[in-house]
């Protein structure tokens, strides 16, 4: 995730980081460019329309159509930046629970060796899970289209849970811990599950493609009809000022495809790698 200072403006406005949507338009804007000078050009100096044309009334439309666009993005923006938010609490949440259950384990087992292995595999838990948030093919569970091979893609945090779940019962068997005890910490180990469950859920489900591909053509097609509505305001004026509404919409467009999905590998994506690191120097120190 990028560290930055909120309060450094000048920074914010001319250094062009890599998480910048302006280095991933630049080829688009450069054809939407020459696309607006081809239609003023066009519209100018070849068709010389009359003053009463009715293309010169197009604005009126993208007035209207303005309005609308922005509360579709506005939702858009809004919506991925929920599920970046849900993210980040998830992983908060898996903090504090393995925090718990470390410290709790710490005070009722006495046995060094049962200590050194709560010790390994409660930050082993965190780590497996942000390597299968981080797998591609954890994204494509729910796709009809795709056929997972089970032997091949074993559910890796279960196996862990899993482990930690047996390590507990073994306890409770040998009498190292008490019944009481035993539902105590397997409200912890549960929490486990239940915080996997909720990122894998984010990271399975995205928006719905009919909302993202209609978002997409909508913002195409109104960039596209921008110079034949504003060429005769601006004249060759239009060619910056329709390159730049493009980055700005096509800007708040990519921005929430990149936080919709908070566990992979882009420059505002969730750390849950330093997280998961983090984790694992707490545990260490609780037992």
């Amino acid at each position: 995730m990028t560290s930055y200072n909120p309060k450094d403006w000048f920074n914010f406005i001319f250094n062009i980081s890599k998480a910048d949507t302006f280095r991933k338009l630049i080829p688009m804007m450069i054809i939407i460019g020459i696309y607006s000078g081809a239609v003023g050009y066009l519209e100018i100096e070849y068709w010389k329309l009359p003053e009463d044309s009715p293309v010169k009334n197009i604005s009126v439309m993208h007035s209207m159509l303005g309005f609308v666009i922005s509360l579709l993005l506005a939702y858009r923006t809004n919506t991925a930046y929920d599920r970046w938010w849900e993210g980040r609490k998830m992983w908060g949440g898996l903090v504090n629970s393995s925090r718990n259950l470390a410290l709790k384990l710490s005070v009722i087992l006495k046995d060094s060796s049962d200590l050194a292995y709560f010790r390994k595999m409660i930050p082993g838990y965190a780590s497996i899970l942000q390597k299968h948030l981080n797998d591609s093919d954890t994204a494509k569970q729910l796709f009809d289209d795709v056929d997972l091979e089970i032997d091949h893609h074993k559910h890796r945090p279960n196996q862990v849970a899993k482990m930690l779940f047996q390590k507990m019962n073994d306890l409770y068997i040998s009498k190292k811990i008490t019944g009481d005890q035993l539902i105590i910490l397997n409200n912890e180990l549960q929490s486990f599950t239940d915080i996997c469950g909720a990122c894998e859920r984010i990271k399975n489900t995205p928006i719905p493609y009919s909302y993202s591909a209609f978002i997409k053509k909508f913002i195409f097609i109104y960039v596209l009809t921008l110079p034949f509505a504003y060429v005769f305001i601006l004249g060759y004026f239009v060619i910056p000022v329709v390159v730049f509404i493009f980055y700005v919409l096509a800007s708040l467009e990519l921005i929430a495809e990149e936080i919709e999905d908070p566990f992979g590998a882009d420059a505002n994506d969730l750390p849950t790698k330093k997280i998961a690191e983090n984790i694992k120097r707490h545990v260490e120190e609780l037992i």
